[in-house]
């Protein structure tokens, strides 16, 4: 077969094609020239099998798709995967609430190279940097704020962490409780059910961290993220994160829906 016979023979279904066509309209895939069977199998998988198993709105999971590939770690496609969600509707502040999102659980080191990619695409469509301010506490509300987050989303659990917690390891649940919610889960851009799917989707695409899974799943539980829409996020990760990923994330969910 040569090589034009084999591009030739590349079936994309149309359901495929159009899904693809929302995030990506007139894109020139190389790969669909270097690896057309690679490309026939992925975009029939992610772009037909799997939107078909979803409920979510499309800019719903390209939110959670690019919140996963943060914690993929995979810039190439972060970068590409922007401009998608920009065409579906996903805005500027959105784009960043995902990206700072990351940061506390990531790490900066990790999520760095992401925000100097945000910055270059965003700048490369015309869109002015900074965005407007999106924080809504102060160095003296923060820990109250978060703290009061907290408990929104995992209720009496976080009285039991600090009365649990060994004295010289306080300092830790006052962090999570002033920095990871009062800094990041108080902000606006991103309204709280949403921001929790997001950080379910960064953990799940970071692997190794199930107790936070199962802490966060339950999270999204309590505040009204059933069970339904937790198998839909999963679900529609798997093409980004893999099955070994997905799969852990599913025992997880069961674990925690069944108690």
């Amino acid at each position: 077969m040569t090589n034009t016979q084999q591009q030739d023979s590349v079936s994309i279904s149309e359901v495929a094609h159009k899904n693809h066509e929302e995030l990506f309209p007139n894109h020139k895939s190389t790969l669909k020239v270097t690896d057309p069977e690679l490309i026939e199998v992925f975009d029939n998988f992610a772009f037909d099998e799997v939107i078909a198993e979803s409920k979510l709105d499309t800019k719903t999971r390209v939110m959670l798709i690019l919140a996963s590939i943060i914690g993929s770690q995979a810039v190439s496609e972060y970068r590409v995967m922007v401009g998608a969600a920009l065409n579906v509707g996903v805005t500027p502040i959105e784009i960043k609430e995902i990206l700072y999102q990351s940061v506390p659980y990531l790490g900066m080191a990790k999520a760095f190279d992401f925000v100097h990619a945000t910055n270059e695409v965003m700048s490369s469509k015309g869109i002015q940097l900074p965005l407007e301010g999106q924080s809504t506490t102060n160095p003296e509300t923060r820990y109250d704020k978060g703290l009061a987050i907290q408990k929104t989303v995992f209720g009496e659990t976080i009285d039991q962490m600090y009365e649990r917690s060994p004295k010289d390891q306080l300092h830790i649940q006052r962090f999570l409780s002033a920095n990871c919610f009062g800094d990041y889960y108080t902000r606006n851009g991103v309204e709280i059910r949403v921001r929790e799917l997001i950080t379910l989707s960064i953990l799940i695409a970071l692997g190794g961290v199930e107790s936070q899974i199962k802490g966060h799943i339950q999270g999204n539980l309590n505040i009204g993220n059933g069970k339904e829409i937790l198998l839909d996020l999963i679900t529609q990760l798997l093409p980004w994160v893999g099955y070994p990923r997905t799969l852990n994330a599913l025992k997880c969910l069961q674990e925690v829906a069944t108690e």
